[in-house]
């Protein structure tokens, strides 16, 4: 399955991107990932055609099987930079429609960005996308500072069974979905 792990954020050291590579590193051979990120995408500007890196990001998501998102929490919302990305893509480009989209998150935070995922499964609900949205267990990883190893491996246990966990019910999910 070719999965399309695309981070939300835009921060320079960015824990969802460490999630995002931990996980494509823990899955490489199960799952073909690709992973991207909203980093240095313009602001979504209403009634402009959408720039050559927005339409790249659009036909990578429309190649992919599915999409993984790791979305940051910015004032118990969506950061800005994940949100302007998707009005980009819900708005002048619409390569959601019937893609699945699971969502993962990890935070500085005790609670893992837990307000960011609830957010962001409804905006993905809105007219201009038309996602499958997985809605089973939740990956949301809190006090992230503290979860890393200086190679980038998630140091508990716990977490990384949990995460096996998580893709066995995304791949049942999947399956259910696409036959």
């Amino acid at each position: 399955m070719k999965i399309l792990a695309l981070s939300g954020s835009n921060a320079d050291k960015s824990f969802n991107m460490a999630l995002l590579q931990f996980v494509a590193k823990h899955f490489a051979g199960k799952y073909d990932f690709e992973i991207e990120t909203v980093k240095g995408l313009p602001l979504y500007k209403e009634g402009v055609d959408a720039p050559a890196d927005v339409l790249a990001l659009s036909k990578k998501i429309e190649e992919s099987d599915m999409v993984l998102i790791a979305s940051p929490e910015q004032q118990h919302s969506v950061a800005s930079s994940l949100k302007s990305a998707l009005e980009w893509l819900s708005s002048v480009v619409h390569p959601f429609k019937g893609k699945p989209v699971v969502i993962i998150s990890t935070s500085p935070m005790p609670q893992g960005a837990a307000r960011s995922q609830s957010r962001l499964k409804s905006i993905m609900t809105a007219p201009g996308f038309s996602a499958e949205i997985f809605n089973g267990d939740e990956f949301m990883m809190g006090t992230a500072p503290s979860q890393f190893d200086e190679e980038g491996n998630l140091t508990n246990v716990k977490t990384v069974e949990f995460l096996d966990h998580f893709f066995d019910e995304v791949d049942s999910w999947y399956a259910q979905i696409t036959k």
